[in-house]
């Protein structure tokens, strides 16, 4: 059985590095989407303006299932036969 990951990640203005925050691990990637989705919404309450994004995968994995970033807040899952990005409408 998978576990899946929820990350956040926020570039900082004029730092190097990057914030990776853990949102949680969960046994359904349904249950990770739903704590990505809600980040993102309190990021934006919140009026952040840094870059973040954020991803749901597999537990441990370099690929993510599932992304969102603050700037367009457009979702995408990855084919993972091709690599490719795809928008969910």
């Amino acid at each position: 059985m998978y576990r899946y990951e929820a990350v956040q990640y926020v570039e900082h203005i004029g730092k190097a590095d990057i914030d990776e925050t853990l949102l949680g691990v969960f046994g359904e990637e349904a249950d990770a989407v739903r704590i990505v989705r809600s980040a993102v919404r309190r990021y934006h309450r919140e009026g952040n303006s840094e870059y973040a994004w954020w991803v749901v995968r597999v537990q441990g994995a370099r690929l993510a299932n599932f992304i969102v970033d603050s700037r367009s807040e457009k979702e995408f899952i990855v084919d993972l036969r091709t690599g490719e990005l795809i928008e969910i409408d």
